[in-house]
């Protein structure tokens, strides 16, 4: 059983990816990334693609790839199976990665923090590998949990088969799985903490300290630039997916294939500037509010909070108004348990004023619920018994 609410508020929502004719086809940017093979850009809350450019292309990552090892590791902490106290002990082959790296060596320990601004601002290989077998055992089975992350996410065109990007066969991804996997990371507000970072040091209370300077000099030269990860082979070229956040709008963009870094920087922010002058955002909810409150049958808790699951915002081009869109709630009226908090229980659905539908926002339970035992039951039912002869 449903009910639908309908809400005719003026405001434009949405978690799916438009088609970059959404809003960016009469007014797109005409030759903003000439040099590379592939890119996309997209504003962040609404996922709306402004720009593309061959953004299914499989193409070599790089070192983007640890977007997907910082995923997972934000995600396990989120789930308290990992803390930033946390020390983690360093393989030999962890410690005999090459490229990029913090010199790990056999049997020193760092703490997951430290090992996330390896991995964030210097990019380290070695930081990658030793915390993929700490969260997975093996690195086989860290990436057996990408591939899988990878999947659930709708990144039709990756295969991951290492945890920090260097040079392997059936090793690749695309723009849009890039942006995807990048949005998906930004929900955790955690990781600007450190890929914001220009700068910092590993060691400090030793005798010799390492000094990390973040690879991604966006951070420093670009207003609002607070990530996300450079990537670099000689099969990939120079590869870079960056966010930059002013006012209420965070966008997302990536380029893959560059020649060199000064170029790949410039068609970033040519990206970044763009939309930044012809595109604005008004925030509707915030990532957590609560949308209504549903009664749970037979379920150890008897009510659960319905969230939106990151925050939501509309987004129209400079000087557009808002006023031409309305929303529809359609939400269940209860539920009955036992109840998966990542099953969606209802969605937000976004229309022009002549009923054409333009997005939808899913909604889910604010925790999981699992079914109550017999004798609880049995009291709640007994209960409402004796209240109904009263």
């Amino acid at each position: 059983m449903k009910k639908v609410i309908c809400l005719l508020l003026g405001c434009l929502l949405s978690f799916a990816f438009f088609s970059s004719s959404a809003l960016a086809a009469s007014e797109g940017p005409v030759a903003m990334t000439p040099h590379a093979k592939s890119a996309i850009l997209l504003e962040a809350d609404t996922g709306t693609v402004l720009y593309e450019k061959n953004p299914n292309e499989k193409m070599p990552p790089a070192s983007i790839t640890k977007v997907m090892t910082l995923l997972l590791i934000m995600e396990a902490i989120d789930r308290g199976e990992l803390k930033l106290s946390d020390k983690v002990r360093t393989s030999e082959r962890a410690a005999s990665m090459g490229g990029s790296q913090i010199f790990l060596q056999p049997g020193e320990e760092m703490t997951v923090e430290d090992m996330i601004k390896g991995i964030a601002i210097a990019s380290g290989n070695d930081a990658s590998v030793a915390m993929a077998e700490h969260i997975g055992g093996t690195e086989e089975a860290f990436i057996a949990k990408m591939n899988e992350r990878a999947k659930k996410l709708g990144m039709k065109n990756t295969h991951f088969v290492n945890s920090n990007g260097l040079p392997a066969p059936n090793h690749y991804s695309s723009a849009l799985d890039i942006a995807i996997m990048s949005r998906e990371l930004l929900k955790h507000d955690l990781i600007t903490k450190y890929t914001g970072i220009y700068q910092d040091y590993l060691r400090k209370e030793t005798a010799n300290p390492f000094w990390l300077v973040n690879t991604n000099r966006l951070v420093r030269f670009y207003e609002g630039v607070d990530g996300l990860k450079t990537g670099y082979t000689s099969e990939a070229k120079y590869c870079l997916t960056a966010t930059a956040k002013r006012n209420n709008m965070r966008l997302i963009a990536v380029v893959l294939g560059e020649p060199d870094t000064k170029t790949r920087n410039n068609e970033v922010t040519s990206l970044f500037t763009y939309a930044f002058n012809h595109y604005q955002v008004f925030p509707v909810y915030k990532k957590g509010d609560v949308i209504n409150t549903l009664v749970v049958d037979k379920g150890e808790q008897t009510t659960v909070n319905v969230l939106t699951p990151q925050a939501v915002s509309l987004l129209t081009r400079k000087g557009e108004s808002p006023d031409s869109y309305q929303r529809e709630l359609v939400i269940k009226s209860d539920l009955k348990a036992p109840v998966d908090k990542e099953t969606a229980v209802g969605h937000i659905f976004l229309r022009t004023k002549d009923g054409k539908e333009v997005a939808r926002v899913d909604l889910y339970p604010e925790k999981s619920i699992a079914k109550a035992g017999m004798w609880e039951i049995l009291k709640r039912t007994t209960k409402k018994i004796i209240v109904s002869y009263q």
